[in-house]
């Protein structure tokens, strides 16, 4: 059946105002041209919202149903990487055609929203414990002990770039729940690998790894850049040298090796590259060289370099005094 025109205002006016005057639904409708039924909706309208135009629409129906709804919940409650693809298919199944827009709109009214997966170790108990209690043992510390921490770390530069990410539904607070993250374990080898340090008052020396690093090539590495990136950066007296559990860092000849030159080592848990800054400065250089675009790597490396002193001194100071938020985390 077809949609009848809607009557103008000026015409539901008129209808009203001979009704006011005294005539009947009947002899309104007659002298009008207009349906019985259509005079009799419009007064009765009048008569009970005092207008005649039309009353705001509630929009279309929503087209899944409170269990549908409730279905897509329960899904990426227990499965926050499935996709609205899947939860396009599963509806079908059940007898419900929407689209991907719909299924995120209606998540989205439900309070999620998509976001990357963080990724964070692959940790055991033993991680675990000791993690917990670093946090515990630091949480309290003021910003003026972390100002005195030389952070350093190694890391893999990509030739072609950063590695793609994966997303999730998630609530607000909830980005470190396991079902919400990618576990990752220690990098293996890459294009080229790069050792570096950074304090909260700006980047150090930035140095290429070349060949397989064992603990006399590590412990060469921090006599030819730990020492000169402290006085570059005036660490002063009683700062404190961070780096991980890596076998190579923990040997007896580093550990004599840094007693010698008399540098404090902090205290670290092992599997926890979430707690150091310097990861922040990784993906911040890895963004910048991608956009360089280096064609081979030589190049790959004077880029690194370049981009790794450009990175502002106000970055590093905000890394370091947000680290209370790490702890917290934890």
């Amino acid at each position: 059946m077809a949609k009848t025109k809607e009557l103008s205002k000026d015409v539901r006016d008129k209808i009203v105002d001979i009704h006011k005057a005294g005539m009947g639904y009947k002899t309104i409708a007659k002298q009008l041209g207009e349906k019985v039924t259509t005079v009799g909706a419009i007064i009765r309208k009048w008569k009970k919202h005092k207008r005649t135009v039309n009353l705001p629409r509630p929009g279309a129906p929503c087209k899944i149903l409170p269990r549908g709804v409730a279905m897509i919940m329960r899904m990426v409650r227990n499965q926050p990487r499935t996709t609205r693809e899947d939860l396009v298919n599963d509806l079908k199944a059940a007898g419900t055609i929407v689209t991907k827009k719909t299924i995120g709109n209606t998540l989205r009214r439900e309070g999620l929203k998509s976001c990357r997966a963080r990724k964070v170790p692959l940790l055991k108990k033993a991680h675990i414990h000791a993690r917990l209690k670093f946090a515990n043992e630091h949480l309290n510390d003021s910003e003026d002990n972390w100002v005195k921490v030389l952070w350093s770390d190694e890391t893999k530069m990509e030739l072609f770039g950063i590695n793609s990410t994966r997303r999730v539904w998630r609530r607000r607070n909830a980005a470190y729940d396991p079902k919400n993250t990618i576990p990752t374990v220690k990098h293996g080898g890459g294009n080229i690998m790069l050792w570096g340090c950074f304090s909260a008052k700006g980047t150090g020396q930035l140095h290429r790894i070349k060949g397989t690093m064992d603990g006399a090539m590590y412990r060469q590495i921090l006599g030819e850049n730990l020492l000169p990136s402290a006085r570059a950066l005036k660490m002063g007296r009683g700062w404190v040298f961070q780096h991980d559990n890596d076998p190579k860092h923990t040997a007896k000849a580093t550990k004599e090796w840094l007693k010698k030159k008399h540098i404090k080592v902090l205290e670290w848990p092992s599997q926890s590259p979430d707690l150091n800054p310097i990861e922040n400065l990784w993906r911040e250089l890895k963004v910048r060289v991608a956009k360089r675009q280096p064609r081979n790597l030589n190049d790959l490396e004077k880029i690194c370099k370049e981009e790794w002193d450009k990175i502002p001194p106000e970055m590093c100071a905000n890394l370091v005094a947000n680290y209370k938020k790490r702890l917290t985390s934890v």
